[in-house]
């Protein structure tokens, strides 16, 4: 059996044994750089709230997800704050954390400042690491965490839509990670764009 698929039937397991308070720490170890994928943990939540029939199992799921984000966001903005790039050049490879994502993350930073947290709750790649620039920059902690917690609402909740509406074949989409990102990101781009567009003209 590949690794992969053992990290899977894990999470499965433990989530499943847990319920919600599994997903909070599965999503807070996600957001302190410990590789665990959303793209596992909330599809399988959606299909715990399919096999329930319950569409608030899949606002509970989402919420415990986003607090658990929240958590583990918060624990890294204080690792960048406090120990700073040095430390986590050095021991960020620990982490798959490499020179490279944490280039992107700090260059959107820059460039967005607080736009980046929030956004970049919703960009693979970046969304577990948004959080060390925005603390290797002193940026705002109250700040950080609303836009933290309400970047990481759409995320969670698209992933857990997406395990509800496949119901018991949620596992099959977990073959095509990559364009599962893209199709979730696409969505909450059109999502945002139709939003501004009828607050503009509203």
């Amino acid at each position: 059996m590949a690794l992969s698929e053992l990290l899977v039937e894990g999470l499965v397991a433990f989530i499943d044994r847990f319920g919600l308070l599994g997903i909070l720490l599965t999503m807070a170890a996600e957001s302190c750089l410990i590789p665990i994928p959303s793209e596992v943990v909330m599809p399988f939540a959606g299909y715990v709230a399919w096999l329930r029939r319950s569409e608030e199992y899949v606002a509970y799921s989402t919420i415990a997800a986003t607090i658990g984000n929240l958590i583990g966001s918060i624990a890294l903005y204080y690792v960048g704050l406090r120990l700073g790039r040095p430390f986590i050049e050095r021991y960020g490879r620990y982490l798959l954390l490499g020179r490279r994502e944490l280039n992107l993350a700090e260059s959107w930073f820059l460039r967005y400042g607080g736009y980046a947290v929030f956004f970049g709750r919703m960009t693979p790649a970046v969304r577990t690491v948004i959080s060390l620039p925005a603390g290797l920059f002193g940026f705002n902690l109250k700040k950080f965490i609303i836009l933290t917690f309400t970047g990481s609402v759409p995320w969670n909740l698209a992933l857990t839509m997406i395990g509800y509406a496949t119901g018991p074949y949620w596992s099959r989409i977990l073959e095509f990670s990559f364009y599962l990102d893209l199709v979730v990101v696409a969505g909450l781009i059109a999502a945002i764009l139709i939003a501004y567009r009828r607050i503009r003209s509203g």
